[in-house]
Formats: structure tokens, C-alpha cells, sequence
């Protein structure tokens, strides 16, 4: 059954009546095919508008969608042969960050990302994608394995943020997301990193300070959600449609800002609507970006690194 947004519902009313009529169709003699056709054209041209004008707040909506493919999708069906590595070797395995090696279009590579989980169990399990010290510092061991054999890394985020709370903190939280930011930024072979759901605050910086930068068209990269912002400035939630336009935080805006490189489309709908075509897509656009840096030379890809966040508000 599909889950639909707030926004979506004139879409999901004329689906709904799609789904019936096929269900009448089936079990009767009337021919209401011409009706089916009429209600399903209409229904791609609503979804079809709908989604070519989302405001950043609608798109914060889909990037949040409960059926959006999350890291476990990806590793099983954008890449092959996916081994994942656990441990931070000090205290624990954070299960809200996943990494291991892995093929990408048969390139070898490190792959490492946040996972939410996609019930309530697995979210639980995940922490719902919220990592703790023993995340990051678990990143940052696979980085250091990556570099020392030569893989690419490969980093796709989906987090509303690192996880806030006092034994968080008391394990150095601060110090991990920094740390693993300055890991990111000192690699020897190249990083991509994709955001593609939520890129909420340090919690998504930790693994995306990367040569390239690429978004899903759908997903939202901020300082801080919406809502938190919202609390700030107006002191109430309320107004986190309005915190989300001024933040700017959709793709588009941010790749005419120069913080990302790149938009890889999602089909029609969001990626939640076909799940196989959108992870086709990215896997499409991963190994075109890691076919930028065959022949580059350790010195050349940090310096590359270096350039893009220094010309980062020019």
C-alpha cells in the first residue's frame, strides 16, 4: 500500500479511484476502460506538475518519505559483492552507520553511509540513522583501510543529524564528527559523497566534505532541519516551511551555490515510487564520477578537494 504525503492527496485520490474502477473492471461486465485511461492520464499530469514545483519544504517531505531506498537498498542492489566491516576498535559497532567494500560498476570500492531503517524494529536497531562517536569513528577506520589500499570511498548520507544525546556527548561526539571531517578532507584517493535523503548539520558534513558532491533530486542538505531552525528564529515549529525557503537547502539552489557538484534525477514521483530506476540512476552517475579520477595522482585529488571548499561562497 503507498504511503502518501500531505500534499499528495488530490494524486492519491485519483489513484484510489483508479485502483477501484480495476477492481470493478475485473469483476464485472462494464467497459470502463476509457473512464481507467482518462483518470490515469490525469493522474500523471497532477503528479507530473506536482512534483516539477515542489517548495523546499515539500522536498524536505519526500527526502523524509518512509518507502525512499535507504542505505541497505542501495548496498544490496547499486553495488556488488558488498562485505560490510564492523567496529570502531574502541568501543562499539553503531549500527546507524554501515560501511564495507564493495564493486560499483566494477570498480572496487569503500562503500559507507547512514541507515534509518524502515520499520520500527530496524529504526530502533539504527538509532534512525543517528550516529553516535562510535559511528564516525568507525567511518573513519574504514577511510584509513581505503586509503591504505588505494579504493575510492564512496559516502551516501541520510541523517537529520548526529545523535544528540548525554552519552553521546560524554564519548566525544564533537570530537568524532571533527575528526571524521578532517579524515574526509586529508584522503589520498578520491570521495564522493551523495546525499540522498536527509544531509541534516555535522551529523552529514562527517562523511560529504568530498571531492564531489552529489544530491538526489529530491533530497534536502542544511545546517539544521527545518524544524530546529523554525524553534530558533520564531520559536515554534510552525514555521518551518518558512525556514526551510530561506535556508535554501533543495538541491538546485545548493548546486547554483557551489556546495554541491551535482543533481542525479529520481524518477517521476520521487525515488520512492520506483525505487530500481533511482538507484539505477545513481549508479550510473557514481561511476561516471569515479571515472573523473583514474590517472589522478594523490597530490591532485587533494588539491582538487581543497580548491572546491575554499571557492565554497565566492
Amino acid at each position: 500500500m503507498k504511503t502518501y504525503l500531505e500534499f499528495e492527496k488530490p494524486i492519491a485520490d485519483l489513484e484510489t479511484r483508479v485502483a477501484e474502477l480495476r477492481k470493478t473492471a475485473s469483476s464485472g461486465s462494464l467497459d470502463i476502460d476509457p473512464e481507467i485511461a482518462r483518470l490515469e492520464s490525469k493522474a500523471s499530469k497532477l503528479l507530473k506538475d506536482t512534483y516539477s514545483r515542489l517548495t523546499p519544504w515539500q522536498k524536505a517531505q519526500v527526502a523524509r518519505h518512509p518507502d525512499r531506498p535507504h542505505f541497505k537498498d542501495f548496498s544490496a542492489s547499486l553495488a556488488d559483492d558488498f562485505m560490510p566491516l564492523a567496529g570502531d576498535r574502541a568501543f562499539g559497532d553503531d549500527q546507524a552507520i554501515i560501511g564495507g567494500l564493495a564493486r560499483i560498476g566494477g570498480r572496487k570500492v569503500m562503500l559507507i553511509g547512514h541507515e534509518k531503517g524502515d520499520d520500527t524494529a530496524s529504526r530502533l536497531k539504527h538509532n534512525f540513522g543517528m550516529a553516535k562517536p562510535e559511528g564516525y569513528r568507525k567511518a573513519i577506520r574504514l577511510m584509513q583501510l581505503a586509503d591504505r589500499f588505494g579504493l575510492p570511498v564512496v559516502t551516501l548520507v541520510d541523517t537529520s543529524g548526529a545523535f544528540p544525546g548525554v552519552q553521546a556527548e560524554e564519548r566525544g561526539q564533537a570530537e568524532a564528527i571533527a575528526r571524521s571531517t578532517e579524515q574526509c578532507l586529508a584522503l589520498n584517493v578520491p570521495l564522493i559523497a551523495v546525499i540522498t535523503g536527509e544531509g541534516g548539520s555535522g551529523g552529514a558534513i562527517a562523511l560529504a566534505a568530498a571531492n564531489r558532491v552529489l544530491m538526489l533530486e529530491h533530497s534536502v542538505y542544511s545546517v539544521i532541519s527545518p524544524e530546529g531552525c523554525a524553534s530558533i528564529l520564531w520559536r515554534t515549529a510552525d514555521k518551518a516551511a518558512d525556514a526551510a525557503e530561506a535556508m535554501r537547502i533543495a538541491a538546485s539552489d545548493l548546486k547554483s551555490l557551489g556546495v554541491i557538484d551535482r543533481i542525479v534525477e529520481e524518477p517521476l514521483g520521487g525515488a520512492h515510487r520506483d525505487r530500481e530506476a533511482a538507484i539505477e540512476s545513481l549508479r550510473n552517475a557514481i561511476s561516471e564520477e569515479l571515472a573523473r579520477y583514474e590517472g589522478m595522482t594523490a597530490p591532485e585529488i587533494i588539491a582538487e578537494r581543497r580548491a572546491k571548499f575554499l571557492a565554497i561562497g565566492d
